[in-house]
């Protein structure tokens, strides 16, 4: 099953590491998507569970787990998790999201 949004749009996940508190809030919701490296912050992962550390790496996120990213992104103290859709990068949830 491909990860979209429930209007059919694929969603992406990334985290500002330089916001990151390293609470690891995120890898409690959802560590399928999150995990804490040995620096002490947040990374997201991709579906071969590779962490990705390039600045601004995204990941897709699998329909199954949205409401956990979602919520982590939520609860995150640091403000610092962006989920936006794939196809034109507008943050959906997240401190840049536009509220409805």
């Amino acid at each position: 099953m491909s990860p979209q949004t429930t209007d059919g749009q694929d969603l992406e996940v990334w985290i500002d590491q330089d916001l990151c508190t390293g609470d690891g809030i995120c890898a409690q919701y959802a560590p399928e998507v999150f995990e804490l490296d040995i620096d002490g912050l947040a990374y997201v992962k991709d579906g071969e569970d590779e962490l990705l550390q390039d600045p601004g790496a995204t990941t897709r996120i699998p329909l199954e787990i949205l409401n956990d990213v979602v919520e982590s992104a939520k609860e995150c103290p640091g403000e610092c998790i962006h989920v936006r859709r794939s196809a034109d990068r507008v943050e959906v949830y997240g401190p840049n999201a536009e509220e409805d």
